[in-house]
């Protein structure tokens, strides 16, 4: 399996490209920057070759944005900032058909990480589904997911994955594709319920870097009942 990421230079991007490798994903990392791409993506199979105790690592390659997308073979992480969502989705809106776009932006307020700015469609997942149209399906996912902790292989994923959108065909593809992290990933409904997925994150971001709060980098975890 290839993937492509979308702003796959940035913590999250990167992270992402990691743990999609160690679970056997071949990644492209897609940029505006071709070089960019190229130099990041060697670094992080440098880091990858270190952990010699893992069988069966994927590859990670760079690439600019449209090289990145025609070359995955189904799925297109979109991981840039919010600033670029749109830019980046009207530009590759043809490149995309046939592809399943994973939207994992979160529309965070200019200045304020702490608070959300929606979009007039609502969440970042319904402005990227408006956008491309029905025919090319939008699922939202790993939006509460810190970047710090991605990059920390050493260390397992701490929380579940939300995952949303209109097509649960798409759905299913998105969370067995997750669920290669070891991960528990959940269908949370249609595309509108983004609006309250990603706004989850800049509370987390509002408790991570609380004082008064004795720990960072935290997730949302699903529990079952004890009884």
């Amino acid at each position: 399996m290839k993937i492509a990421i979308l702003g796959g230079t940035g913590p999250q991007g990167k992270g992402l490209a990691l743990r999609f490798a160690v679970a056997g994903v071949d990644v492209v990392i897609g940029s505006r920057d071709e070089e960019r791409a190229c130099s990041i993506a060697a670094e992080l199979n440098q880091q990858l070759s270190a952990m010699d105790t893992i069988k069966n690592l994927g590859v990670i390659s760079g690439a600019d944005n449209d090289a990145a997308v025609h070359s995955a073979e189904q799925m297109v992480l979109l991981a840039v900032p919010y600033s670029a969502h749109n830019a980046t989705l009207t530009a590759l809106k043809g490149a995309l058909s046939n592809k399943i776009l994973i939207d994992i932006v979160v529309p965070l307020k200019d200045g304020d990480p702490k608070a959300v700015d929606m979009p007039a469609e609502g969440s970042a997942t319904e402005a990227a589904q408006a956008l491309l149209g029905e025919n090319i399906p939008v699922v939202g996912a790993l939006h509460n997911v810190s970047a710090a902790t991605l990059n920390k292989l050493e260390q397992s994923i701490n929380c579940d994955i939300l995952v949303c959108g209109n097509s649960l065909e798409a759905k299913n593809q998105v969370i067995s594709l997750i669920e290669r992290l070891q991960v528990s990933a959940y269908n949370v409904g249609p595309a509108v319920n983004a609006r309250c997925v990603e706004a989850i994150t800049p509370m987390l971001i509002r408790l991570n870097i609380s004082k008064k709060v004795p720990f960072s980098h935290a997730g949302i975890k699903i529990w079952a009942p004890d009884h």
